[in-house]
Parts: C-alpha cells; structure tokens; sequence
C-alpha cells in the first residue's frame, strides 16, 4: 500500500513538472500561432507516455539507485580501500556517461556536422568512429571528474578552487581549440549530467560523505555534478585538437 502511495505521489510531481511546458505550448500555438495543435490525439498520446515513464522513472531512481549508490559508498569507505573506491568511482563516471542517450544524440549530430562541413569523411564509418570517439573522450573525462570529486571528500578539500581552476583552464582551451568543436566542448558539458549519471553520481557523493567522519553531507557531498560538467569541456577541446 505504501508503495502505491509513492508510485502516486510520483505520478502527480510528474504532471505537476510537466504542466508548464503543456501550458507554454499551447499558449503559444493558440493564442500567439493562433493555428489548432497538430495532431492532437498522437501528442496527447505521447503526453501519456512521458508522464508514465518519467513517474516510473523517478520513482525507480528513489527506490534502487539512490540506495545502492550510497550502500556502495558507504561499504567501501567502511573498508577504508581508497584505491577500490577511485576505481569504483571511475568506473561509474566512465560507464553511465557513455551510455547516456542525450550524450549518444549529441555524438551522432556532431558527427553528422563534422561531415558535412568536411571536418571528417562523409562516410558511415568516419561518423559512427567520430561519434564513438567524441563519446569515450566524454565518457573518460567524467570518470576523471568523479575521482577527482571523490578525492576532494575523503581530503576535504573546498570545492570553490578547484572549480575556478577548472573554468580557468576551460578558458585557456578555448584559445586554442578549434572554433568548429568550442560549441560541441560546451553542451558535452551539459549533456553528460542527464538521466542516467545524476541520480548515481549524486548517490556516491552523499554516501561517502555521509559515512566519513567530520565530512557534512550538505557541504562535502554534492558537487560531483560540477566536476562532470567542467571537465568533458577541457577533454572534448582536447580531442577536437587532436583529431
């Protein structure tokens, strides 16, 4: 029974997110297009669809991510194995940002940019490997970002220097870093904190800091989503001069 209140709680927060984009549209349609909603029986459909995926969604990340990113965060800090946590972190940085749909979106347009502005071979292989490689340089940049943002926990580090060097260097990268990749290198950075990275990334934070002595889960535990989006801007202009 209580499960069933949760699975409703989260299918009225999803209405309730979702209502402004519904009522934008169709103010704008209506009163400012002034034309009638294009099939509108298909788009309503698809309304469905999105508020039912997004309840069990969320309510999904609530009830099996969230727990096992933070027991996982909790278990290794408790084993006092730094080296295994690193490794742990890495892997989850690299693994759910490169299986990230809006990142895999992002990949495939670019590549289909880079070809048409004769960057690279207009061939299926030249883009499926400009995409693939875009992806990994992504994917290995977030990794590096989550070690980095789990070092900073168990040290204590403040986060506000690290991220003022951070943005630093992606100013100094975009001196030299072709013109043609600077776009891709900035929305990478966006891309990358989406539907798949957060909830877990989030999780590893909050448990390791919560199970460090002397750590503030408030203060200590979140930030690794800064990292994740500082660093694949660096790396991505990285790869953008290379390739």
């Amino acid at each position: 029974m209580k499960s069933v209140r949760a699975v409703i709680a989260s299918l009225m927060d999803s209405v309730r997110d979702l209502l402004p984009i519904i009522l934008v549209i169709g103010f704008f349609q209506l009163v400012v297009l002034q034309q009638p909603i294009p099939n509108f029986g298909e788009i309503l459909i698809g309304i469905l669809f999105v508020v039912i995926g997004l309840t069990l969604f969320v309510h999904g990340l609530n009830l099996g991510l969230f727990p096992i990113g933070e027991t996982m965060a909790y278990s290794f800090a408790s084993k006092g194995s730094i080296f295994w946590l690193l490794v742990f972190a890495f892997a989850l940085g690299f693994g759910t940002t490169v299986a990230e749909p809006a990142l895999i979106a992002v990949a495939n347009e670019a590549a289909i940019v880079a070809a048409s502005g004769q960057m690279i071979e207009d061939s299926e292989q030249a883009r499926d490997s400009y995409a693939f490689g875009l992806r990994i340089t992504v994917a290995i940049s977030v990794g590096f970002a989550i070690v980095l943002g789990v070092f900073r926990i168990i040290k204590g580090w403040p986060i506000q220097y690290l991220i003022i060097v951070g943005y630093i260097g992606v100013v100094i990268m975009t001196v030299f870093a072709p013109k043609e990749i600077i776009g891709i290198a900035y929305d990478s950075g966006g891309v990358t904190t989406s539907t798949i990275t957060v909830p877990l990334v989030t999780a590893l934070g909050v448990g390791l800091a919560s199970s460090i002595k002397g750590r503030n889960p408030m203060i200590d535990g979140f930030g690794l989503i800064a990292f994740a989006s500082l660093t694949p801007m660096i790396f991505v202009m990285g790869y953008g001069m290379v390739v």
